[in-house]
């Protein structure tokens, strides 16, 4: 495949659309104006099926999702569709989770336009990291407690070679901990912030279906967070919040 593609101006156009956390009145206007004009639309696993009910009947509807090992197209492939369908005039929409630039490869794919001349416009999405604790009743952040927020992926096991992530380093910061696509690993995370030098007793939830009206939200500690977990079969998608600000939920909790 050569570089550059040959971009005329009949060429389309690629919007990477933040979707936000699921719920649809959390897309924003800009990223509903981009949906609507798509000829093309490249969906993630993690969109929810509301905003899914918003594409035009007319576009071409392709699922890109990933799950675990499970790939429906590969990136390479999602890349080159994108600029296939925008070289023949297509206005394409690459619509993800939350927004696109926060574990969402959307860097990559506007990369790749970029290097092929490919006109293309980021629009930003709410992300579930703030979203959907805020939802839940949780602050991520407070004056009185705590000031600093660190966003982590929990994808890969704390126990791997080669893990980015330092939970060591993380346990001693006195800072709230939200951990995306953690689900799997959430036992082992726990164990190394407690290794690390976390108190087994600091407050933890983790949030299923955020932003959804069958939204879960369980609360308990390090020490037993993994626990109540399996006995409630929480699946994934999850975001899990480390920190003394989940002590906020049953004050701030919607009560319906």
């Amino acid at each position: 495949m050569s570089k550059q593609r040959r971009v005329s101006r009949s060429t389309g156009r690629v919007y990477i659309v933040g979707a936000g956390p699921g719920a649809p009145g959390l897309m924003t206007l800009r990223g509903s104006e981009a949906l609507s004009k798509a000829d093309v639309v490249v969906y993630d696993r993690l969109v929810g099926k509301g905003i899914l009910s918003m594409m035009p009947r007319k576009a071409r509807k392709v699922d890109a999702g990933k799950s675990g090992e499970h790939h429906r197209l590969e990136q390479s492939q999602i890349n080159e569709l994108m600029a296939e369908c925008a070289v023949s005039g297509k206005v394409v929409v690459r619509l993800k989770g939350g927004d696109p630039f926060l574990f969402g490869r959307g860097a990559e794919e506007a990369a790749f336009l970029a290097e092929h001349g490919i006109p293309f416009e980021v629009i930003p999405g709410v992300t579930s990291a703030t979203a959907v604790p805020a939802v839940a009743g949780i602050p991520v952040t407070h004056r009185d407690i705590v000031s600093t927020l660190t966003i982590v992926t929990g994808h890969e096991s704390p126990s791997d070679k080669g893990e980015r992530v330092d939970w060591e380093k993380l346990a001693r910061l006195k800072s709230t901990i939200v951990v995306l696509m953690g689900a799997k690993n959430l036992a082992t995370i726990a164990e190394e912030l407690v290794r690390g030098g976390k108190p087994a007793t600091t407050p933890v939830a983790v949030i299923e279906k955020g932003t959804h009206p069958d939204q879960v939200t369980i609360v308990g500690t390090l020490g037993d967070i993994a626990r109540k977990v399996s006995r409630a079969r929480v699946k994934p998608p999850i975001i899990i919040v480390i920190g003394d600000v989940v002590r906020f939920r049953e004050r701030l909790k919607v009560r319906h």
